[in-house]
């Protein structure tokens, strides 16, 4: 067997379900524990291939008629999947590294940015594990700056010249982010930067996780509306 049991099981239910990608299962576990995605949310999903999250983010909207979207972002480009997903769901092409803020809020409803933030954007995996967390870290941190924005003081990156970046987070006041991480002591560090701006952050390993990854999600939810380092 290529892969352990656990993982192999997750991988058949994600076949036997219409989910495209067996990580499906993890944010449903994030969903589940804590329901960060409200009926009617505004999401955006960096690191969006193959389409796993945009599947579950679209069902935990709700009915259609309550609204609601999810954005994907991915430097691949990414068909919405045909199962579990709507007209509610779309996705770009763009290096979320270099992409601004201010383009990136351009993309929300009525350009009033997300009430919810996913990353589950992971380095290619070199096999060198402080190479790998060190890499992980700096995706983490990307994915904290677009949501935050010049609450934390980063510089913000402007892919367009033509168009001045203020620099102002994605993420609505009282909204939720989630990270994916490789643990590490780099990894700890964006929890404690997070901290002052949410009301609860915390960690999940979720169940269908290969044994053999060190992956790890931080879940940071309610954005306080005044919070300051």
């Amino acid at each position: 067997m290529a892969v352990g049991g656990t993982a192999d099981f997750f991988y058949k239910e994600a076949q036997r379900l219409g989910f495209v990608a067996r990580s499906a299962f993890k944010l449903l576990q994030i969903q589940k524990q804590h329901n960060i995605i409200n009926r009617g949310a505004t999401v955006l999903d960096l690191g969006c291939a193959p389409g796993g999250w945009l599947q579950v983010a679209c069902q935990s909207l709700g009915p259609f008629h309550g609204g609601g979207s999810v954005l994907g972002v991915d430097t691949k480009k990414v068909k919405v999947p045909p199962l579990h997903c709507d007209s509610r769901v779309q996705t770009i092409s763009a290096d979320v590294t270099t992409l601004s803020h201010h383009r990136l809020r351009a993309l929300s409803p009525k350009d009033k940015g997300f009430s919810v933030v996913l990353s589950d954007m992971c380095p290619l995996i070199s096999g060198i594990t402080t190479k790998d967390a060190a890499l992980s870290f700096e995706l983490g941190m990307r994915a904290l700056d677009l949501a935050l924005g010049n609450k934390i003081h980063l510089e913000p990156i402007d892919d367009d010249p033509s168009c001045s970046d203020d620099g102002k987070g994605v993420l609505k006041i009282g909204g939720h982010l989630v990270i994916k991480l490789l643990e590490s002591e780099d990894a700890k560090e964006i929890n404690q930067l997070s901290k002052p701006f949410f009301k609860k952050t915390s960690w999940l390993r979720p169940k269908a996780t290969r044994p053999s990854s060190r992956e790890i999600y931080l879940i940071c939810q309610g954005l306080k509306p005044d919070a300051k380092i």
